[in-house]
Order: structure tokens, then C-alpha cells, then sequence
């Protein structure tokens, strides 16, 4: 088991096509400080019928725990910074074996704070070999007023790999009566299968957030919102069953179809109706429990 974390970040990443010379949209000078940085990288191979960590790095403040039990594995990844503030750098990189069973997870929401300068950057890189089963589900996202973030996902997957991935954002604390005024989102989505590029996706709100996301074609005044996305052979097929699972949800979702994927998507106006709406949906999808940790 490695001990320190040997890959560095990504190098892909590239200028911001939308602003020149790579500068975060609307930043303003602000004075330096530290910041938070970290790693972890997973990878999980198949003894048999049961899946283990065949090897693992972890370095500043990210850290991974693996729960004990059951024949899958499944990794908690913990952010012991409490949080994510500008200029923040995380890296998360995992992999799956040839027939192994690798579920990622959080132990609860994740925390993007204010922010009067950079983006805070997230890089997770995911890779299933042939036969493999890899879920991506970690707990909601909270953006804060004027918080400000960046994440990109990278998926390399076989031919008869499966994936899974669940992300929800909420915008705002409404239990604290936050505004959500100014702020900045965006996540970019890369999935290959076999080599070839078959799900690319932007997703970007930036400006005065409470009045984007009160506009009829953008959420309706809805602020939290969640997207999966299944990647399988079976993916195609399973579409009407996706959409029996939607029927009579206290939210707005949708499912679709196509290239080997099935998306489903959320919105509700706030973050317990949207988990209770896709918790629901995402057990009787899976046939499974959710994560332990979502139940802590």
C-alpha cells in the first residue's frame, strides 16, 4: 500500500475557453493566503468474489476511510479541511479492476464557502476495467452565497464496464435565510467508453445566482438540483423503468436515453425534498442500500 501520492494534477485542464487567459470569471484581487490542497488515489481489484484496496495514496487534506463488509468495496473519501474555500485544489483519482466493485463516497455534505478571489478546483479521474462496477455517490453539495467553484470529471471505462454517478448542488442555505446573491459554478463532464468519447457535458451559472435560477428556462426558482448519469451496456434498456420510478415524486425529473447512457435529472426547492425524491429512486435503481455513510 503506497504511502505518498505520486500523481501530479491533471495537466489537461487548459485555459478557460470563456475568459482570457485562463482567469476565473468575475474575480477580484484579493490578498494571498494559504490554501488548501489535496490528493487521494484508489485503486480496487477483484479476489474472486470480493473486492479490496489493491492500493492507496492519500496526501494533504484529503483522506480515504474503507468501511469493513460486504463483497464490493466501498471508500469514504473525508475532506479534513471542513470544507472548500477559493483557491482550493482537490484531486481525486480511482480505479476499478477488471470484475471489481468499487462504490465512492462522502461522509456528508460538502461545504463551498465564500469566496473574494479564485476558484476552488476539483479534478476526480475515474477509470473500470472490463467487467468492473464503479459508483460515484457522494453526498450533496452546498454552495454558499458568493462561493465559487470548478469541477471536472474525467471516466475511462470498457467496453462491458458499468458506471454509476449521482451528484446534487444546492445553491443557498435556506434554513439560514441565505440570498444567494453573486456566485459561480461549473462542471465539465468527459466519459469515454472503449476510447470513445460517448457523454460530454458543461455546466456553468455565474453572475447574480438567486436571479439565474429564477428564470422559467434555467430551474423556476428551484435551488437544488441533481443530475445521475448510468453508463452499461443495459443502460438504454432500462429507460422506462427509470421513468416508473419517477412517477409521483413531490419534485420535477426527468430521464433520457441514448449512446449507451441514461441521464436522469432533479429539481426541487430545496435539498431534503431533492434527497428524499432521488434516495428513493437511487435504491430501487441499484437494487441496493445507499452507502452506509449516508445514513450518519
Amino acid at each position: 500500500m503506497a504511502t505518498t501520492f505520486a500523481a501530479s494534477w491533471r495537466s489537461d485542464s487548459g485555459p478557460d475557453p470563456r475568459s482570457a487567459e485562463g482567469a476565473s470569471p468575475a474575480a477580484t484581487s484579493a490578498p494571498a493566503r494559504q490554501r488548501s490542497e489535496g490528493r487521494v488515489r484508489i485503486a480496487a481489484t477483484a479476489f474472486g468474489a470480493v473486492t479490496r484496496v489493491s492500493d492507496l495514496a492519500e496526501g494533504g487534506a484529503l483522506r480515504v476511510r474503507v468501511p469493513r463488509g460486504g463483497t464490493g468495496l466501498e471508500a469514504v473519501i473525508v475532506n479534513t479541511a471542513g470544507g472548500v474555500c477559493c483557491g482550493d485544489r482537490f484531486a481525486i483519482a480511482a480505479s476499478a479492476g477488471p470484475g471489481a466493485h468499487l462504490t465512492i463516497s462522502t461522509p456528508a455534505a460538502e461545504k463551498v464557502y465564500r469566496s473574494d478571489g479564485p476558484l476552488a478546483e476539483i479534478n476526480v479521474d475515474l477509470v473500470a476495467d472490463e467487467g468492473a462496477r464503479l459508483e460515484w455517490l457522494p453526498q450533496e453539495t452546498i454552495l454558499f452565497d458568493r462561493a465559487r467553484l470548478r469541477r471536472r470529471y474525467a471516466v475511462e471505462l470498457a467496453p462491458s464496464a458499468s458506471f454509476l454517478s449521482f451528484e446534487a448542488l444546492m445553491l443557498g442555505r435556506l434554513a439560514h435565510g441565505d440570498a444567494m446573491g453573486e456566485g459561480h459554478v461549473e462542471d465539465h463532464w468527459r466519459i469515454s467508453r472503449g476510447g470513445a468519447l460517448v457523454y460530454a457535458d458543461a455546466f456553468r451559472l455565474s453572475g447574480p445566482l438567486a436571479q439565474v435560477l429564477a428564470r422559467p428556462t434555467v430551474a423556476a426558482g428551484n435551488r437544488a438540483m441533481a443530475t445521475l448519469l448510468f453508463v452499461a451496456p443495459e443502460a438504454e434498456s432500462r429507460l422506462e423503468e427509470a421513468r416508473g420510478l419517477l412517477a409521483d415524486i413531490p419534485c420535477e425529473a426527468g430521464a433520457s436515453a441514448w449512446n449507451g447512457l441514461l441521464a436522469v435529472r432533479w429539481l426541487a426547492g430545496d435539498i431534503a425534498t431533492l434527497r428524499r425524491a432521488a434516495s428513493s429512486f437511487l435504491m430501487a435503481f441499484r437494487k441496493a442500500p445507499l452507502p452506509r455513510v449516508w445514513a450518519t
